[in-house]
């Protein structure tokens, strides 16, 4: 009742997560053992021998996102750095190259340009709403394009399967960050990607208490690989973290309409403040993005950002005055949070071509009720 035809709220509640035949656990069971008995030598129960090779409970959330992405292998680390840095390393080796899109989460940017450099990775980053000037990025030793649609913090859209076509013509992987939109809004491997990245910190754990990172991928071969390096280099997920994504996951239908609800009504107040001198929400009708957006995504989601009319000086006066958004770096939880990437968590793309601009706010829209999130922006603004 919880395969592929099931729908996705059903499967959120149960791919995974069959009663224990011993118990009938209607929830997973968290298991803290780091080592498992054996019966005789090289004997496994389940396969299971060591923690970090395998644990029932991340056995399940990896079940789970597999189902959640429609790909035939999830893959669970210690946060979503910990499964990018994996995934670079299973799939480039020194000489490679990672067509970056000129948008991307401060933290991707510096893996990528400070640490993956280190190792002979070079990259290049494209806007990925050029087509002509991503093919003109790619080199014939590109191994990765590395798009988020929605990217972090301008929410741009990226057309994922154009991208993915454009990609595969040159050999090269498309991988996708879906942490902004989730896999109830969005479903990059449907489209033609070939890894989903996330980080579960976010919007699939959902309540701001635990760090985590996972791989979804369409391919066998690459899933064998990527498993290969998640036990060699050891970057996993631990069985509490995995425990708390999937109870978050649970209800993460029911969260992700709230706050694009939420976000949606802000968005329309935001166009209407003086204050404000642009809004970025792809559920805006005039959004550049807007219409791929709602071609590959089922709902808009609950981030937005926006611009100051005031400049820098503006947007920091306004993060400090916000009382019921608490100023705070991560996103996705049920409670409502501003930030101000300049400075915050875009602090490491200064200088670079991914510099984000001064007088931008992001928030991170959450579940609480809306009049009051209004009532919030209205004084912060004044």
């Amino acid at each position: 009742m919880s395969g592929p035809s099931s729908g996705f709220d059903t499967r959120a509640i149960h791919a995974g997560q069959d009663p224990n035949p011993a118990t009938g656990d209607v929830v997973v069971p968290l298991h803290l053992a780091t080592t498992f008995k054996q019966d005789g030598v090289g004997g496994l129960r389940d396969g299971y021998e060591y923690s970090r090779s395998g644990n029932p409970t991340r056995t399940a959330l990896q079940d789970l996102l597999a189902s959640l992405e429609e790909g035939v292998a999830g893959l669970a680390f210690a946060s979503g750095l910990a499964a990018e840095d994996t995934l670079l390393r299973t799939v480039c080796e020194p000489g490679s190259h990672v067509v970056l899109g000129g948008d991307a989460y401060g933290g991707t940017f510096r893996l990528i340009s400070r640490v993956a450099s280190r190792w002979g990775v070079e990259h290049t980053p494209a806007d990925l709403n050029d087509a002509d000037a991503l093919r003109a990025a790619i080199r014939p030793q590109t191994r990765v394009v590395w798009c988020e649609t929605p990217t972090n913090p301008l929410l741009n859209i990226a057309d994922i399967a154009r991208t993915a076509e454009i990609a595969h013509e040159a050999g090269a992987l498309l991988v996708v960050d879906n942490t902004f939109a989730s896999p109830y809004l969005q479903r990059p491997l449907t489209l033609g990607a070939d890894v989903v990245v996330h980080s579960t910190t976010k919007y699939l754990g959902g309540h701001s208490d635990v760090v985590g990172g996972a791989l979804v991928v369409g391919d066998g071969d690459l899933a064998e690989q990527l498993a290969y390096h998640q036990n060699a280099m050891g970057a996993v997920s631990g069985p509490l973290s995995d425990w708390l994504v999937v109870r978050g996951i649970k209800t993460l239908g029911v969260r992700m309409d709230r706050h694009q609800a939420n976000a949606a009504r802000i968005a329309d107040h935001l166009l209407a403040s003086p204050a404000v001198s642009r809004v970025l929400y792809p559920g805006l009708p005039d959004h550049p993005g807007h219409q791929i957006a709602a071609k590959q995504m089922s709902g808009f989601g609950g981030m937005l950002s926006f611009r100051l009319a005031g400049g820098e000086e503006a947007a920091l006066r306004a993060c400090e005055r916000f009382e019921l958004f608490t100023l705070a770096e991560s996103l996705g939880g049920v409670e409502s949070l501003v930030e101000h990437p300049h400075r915050m968590t875009h602090a490491s793309a200064a200088g670079s071509p991914l510099e984000v601009p001064a007088d931008l706010v992001r928030l991170s829209v959450g579940i609480e009720d809306a009049d009051d999130l209004l009532a919030d922006l209205e004084q912060a603004l004044a």
